[in-house]
């Protein structure tokens, strides 16, 4: 079998989607097999890009102009280029206070001083090259690394999931948190695949993994109203992770 040549980058993030494939402890073993993380600067060094890749799996959003330079070079080189996790796929909390003005967020956080940035507003990657394909989750599954990078030895992408977080509550038999509980849960408007991890454990969906798509905004917000939680309240909650959300 012909080894994946793979580059991993994080561009603005926390690092915890790159982290997820390094905790797949019990895995790595195999996968150095037939995989060649060639490019992969927070596990292996030198990294240095080269050459063409079967894959670039890119963590976090572009705030900065090197940044932009990294993924356009990742892109070109890459046949297949995919955003891994909720700040490369929607900007995540990175782009929280996109709405306001950079000058002001740059005073209020270094002080009156003579304070210069050349970065932007975050940005998911969507926003400036072609994506492949997405994970999402902040951050994701280890399985979905691995079925992602399966897939890719294969020479396919996974199926993207398009299903909410309710399904997988159903799936492990929860109760309903919010109809049942009138505790604020975005599980119905969240892409699923995350195995209801928080609402089983009984903490309501914050909505990290982003919008599922063809989600009935409307139905989901009048619901929430019956259980007292306004309309603006639950449209915030759900930009926190993906700033894209329309009210």
């Amino acid at each position: 079998m012909k080894r994946l040549r793979l580059a991993i980058a994080g561009l603005t993030a926390c690092s915890g989607c790159q982290l997820s494939l390094l905790n797949c402890e019990a895995e790595l073993p195999q996968l150095i097999e037939v995989v060649d993380f060639h490019y992969f600067p927070m596990a292996c060094s030198p990294a240095v890009l080269e050459g063409e890749y079967d894959a670039a799996l890119v963590e976090g959003c572009l705030s900065m102009p090197h940044e932009n330079v990294l993924l356009l070079s990742l892109r070109k080189r890459s046949r297949l280029l995919i955003a891994i996790g909720t700040c490369a796929a929607w900007g995540g909390v990175a782009a929280l206070r996109n709405g306001e003005s950079r000058k002001e967020l740059l005073q209020a956080t270094h002080g009156s001083g003579r304070i210069s940035s050349s970065g932007y507003s975050p940005q998911p990657l969507h926003a400036f090259v072609k994506v492949d394909a997405v994970i999402s989750g902040c951050p994701p599954e280890k399985e979905e690394l691995l079925r992602l990078l399966a897939g890719l030895l294969r020479g396919a992408l996974p199926n993207p999931i398009s299903y909410p977080v309710c399904t997988d509550c159903r799936m492990r038999e929860n109760l309903c948190l919010l109809t049942e509980q009138s505790r604020l849960c975005l599980g119905a408007l969240t892409l699923g695949g995350c195995g209801a991890r928080c609402p089983s454990m009984g903490v309501g969906c914050e909505g990290c993994r982003g919008p599922v798509p063809e989600a009935n905004l409307n139905e989901a917000l009048d619901i929430c109203q019956q259980k007292g939680y306004d309309r603006q309240t639950v449209i915030d909650r759900l930009r926190r992770f993906c700033p894209e959300w329309k009210s």
